[in-house]
């Protein structure tokens, strides 16, 4: 479309990737993860085992458990996070390396004939501070997409990233959001929608 614009989220979060793992970060994650969680079934040992061997295979000074459910958690989705001092090297530059972590233990989880169990692998509270950065980026281009009138659209982004911008402006006045594309080219659309006009004035004034 003539009005579209195309915004590229590439760099969310990439200016604080030296400082993803710093000190406060750790302490605030030892303290969330003192009490350790006991695995609840067979796939979710089967996950928590596989990321722990691979980050033992890459020497990296790290601790591998699961996370707490947060409300909005799926039941059946599995929660692992890494964290320690080498965290940083887990989570890569723009979280490929994470991403990857997290794709190879989807894999390992969801053998055919399975019913399919979502995975999210973080590393030092990561995705989280990434969702809120993708979620604030949202809303200031929702305001802009109703100031301007246009429809604003996203690079593709993975399932993940779409689901936070269409949470993050699903109460938000005056746009909607839809995902248009197939497959890795599926992206988001922040569409501006024009408000109902007043009864007196769709009514003709009666």
């Amino acid at each position: 479309m003539d009005n579209d614009e195309d915004i590229k989220h590439d760099d969310l979060g990439s200016a604080g990737d030296e400082a993803e793992t710093g000190e406060g970060a750790r302490e605030r994650h030892d303290t969330e993860h003192d009490e350790e969680i006991v695995p609840a079934d067979e796939r979710t040992r089967q996950a928590l085992a596989f990321v722990t061997d691979v980050i033992r295979e890459m020497e990296l000074e790290c601790k591998v458990r699961l996370r707490r459910p947060k409300e909005g958690d799926s039941p059946d989705e599995i929660n692992i996070e890494i964290v320690g001092r080498d965290a940083g090297l887990a989570i890569g530059k723009k979280g490929q390396v994470l991403q990857a972590l997290q794709f190879l233990t989807h894999r390992v989880v969801n053998r055919p004939t399975l019913d399919k169990r979502h995975v999210l692998v973080d590393a030092e509270g990561y995705r989280a501070r990434r969702d809120d950065s993708l979620a604030t980026m949202a809303k200031r281009l929702g305001r802009q997409a109703v100031h301007d009138g246009k429809i604003i659209t996203f690079e593709p982004m993975n399932p993940r990233d779409r689901r936070v911008v269409h949470m993050a402006l699903a109460k938000f006045e005056g746009v909607i959001t839809k995902s248009d594309g197939e497959g890795e080219d599926r992206r988001v659309q922040i569409i501006p929608v024009r408000r109902p006009a007043p009864a007196s004035e769709t009514s003709g004034g009666s």
